[in-house]
């Protein structure tokens, strides 16, 4: 699966009473679907997905499945603290029909850290190799889909771990949050042997399941000719005798994928080597995200750095104050974001003001 371009990381929607507002997510894809983004993150970390329960998880992958666009690619967060869990959700997407899964580091490795921890160096903070690498390659051995690490700041899988994980065949790349441009880098440079073939269109976008499964669909049954009348047995036949739609494809070859999630180095980890961008503001914004990955795929980097500059104080303020700053921002350009679900608040009366004022220079 070729993961370059733009991907945004989906919202949940929630009733003000907490209920899924599944309408209201169904709307925001279809919309979504209509922007230059490659594909859709959903139940990212945006997704608010740790307060759901397995069977709004469900919910949710499901109807987002339905009211996407088939040439949008579908990344599912899978992600639990047990392989067996993370397997049972992972079975359930590509039943949906999704691409890949999105797994990131278990939150037990975490909570399992000394506080003291937390000023110590990166080196002794790291979760323990030998258990994340079992419970990745496990996940990765027996999934239906195609897996993409997570790394973030919180819960960074190291470089040496990324490394080795890069090697295996269903693993395609890593959505990061945290790695510098030298990280990216170095991490590029000890995969570079990693080559795979990925199916794509003669435009080389992506091909999807859904894409796939579209083309290869039959034709609407006809009527029996002889049930009609003289006319319309032959709008019958002129209809029988239309080829489908073909997808026409070819193959591209790619390394180890890197999509970066952090919006104040997305430039920096393009010309890193990174294929692809997601940061959590393109949820309020895509339209302004997608002109930074198209001003970089241009080779015109002042646009590319000016475009990036225009995101950066409204990225900061969303990702600040959590998910409820975020849907507020999409609010103001016209997605649903409403309020975020318990614990999580809304922002506050200043906070606001602060997002309306610079939502005004990213409307869509």
């Amino acid at each position: 699966m070729l993961l370059e371009g733009l991907h945004i990381p989906l919202t949940t929607p929630f009733h003000p009473d907490g209920r899924l507002n599944l309408p209201k997510l169904a709307a925001n894809i279809v919309r979504y679907s209509k922007s230059p983004a490659a594909g859709l993150i959903v139940l990212g970390p945006s997704g608010e997905p740790t307060l759901l329960t397995d069977e709004e998880t469900h919910e949710v992958l499901r109807a987002a499945a339905q009211a996407a666009a088939p040439e949008k690619i579908l990344i599912a967060g899978v992600s639990r603290d047990s392989v067996r869990a993370t397997l049972a959700l992972a079975e359930f997407a590509a039943e949906q029909n999704y691409d890949a899964i999105l797994v990131g580091v278990p939150s037990i490795f975490a909570l399992d850290r000394p506080a003291a921890a937390a000023a110590a160096s990166e080196q002794s903070k790291s979760t323990p190799r030998r258990e994340l690498l079992h419970y990745f390659q496990t996940i990765s051995d027996r999934s239906p889909l195609p897996v993409v690490l997570f790394s973030h700041r919180d819960r960074r899988i190291p470089l040496e771990a990324t490394v080795e994980l890069a090697a295996h065949p269903n693993i395609l790349g890593l959505l990061d949050g945290a790695a510098s441009p030298s990280e990216i880098e170095a991490i590029l440079r000890r995969t570079a042997t990693i080559k795979r073939e990925v199916t794509v269109t003669t435009v080389f976008s992506a091909v999807t399941a859904r894409m796939k499964i579209a083309a290869g669909r039959a034709p609407a049954s006809l009527v029996s000719a002889n049930s009609l009348t003289a006319d319309r047995a032959a709008s019958a036949i002129a209809a029988a005798e239309t080829p489908p739609t073909l997808l026409r494809t070819r193959t591209k070859t790619v390394g180890f994928q890197i999509i970066c999630t952090n919006a104040p180095r997305m430039l920096d980890a393009l010309n890193s080597g990174a294929v692809g961008i997601a940061p959590p503001i393109a949820a309020a914004a895509p339209q302004a995200c997608y002109e930074v990955f198209a001003a970089w795929k241009d080779q015109d980097q002042p646009l590319a750095q000016e475009k990036q500059q225009r995101l950066l104080e409204a990225a900061f303020l969303a990702g600040t104050f959590e998910a409820g700053a975020l849907k507020y921002a999409a609010d103001l350009n016209g997605y649903f974001g409403g309020w975020p679900r318990l614990p999580h608040l809304p922002p506050a009366g200043d906070q606001r003001a602060a997002l309306e004022q610079l939502m005004k220079q990213l409307r869509n």
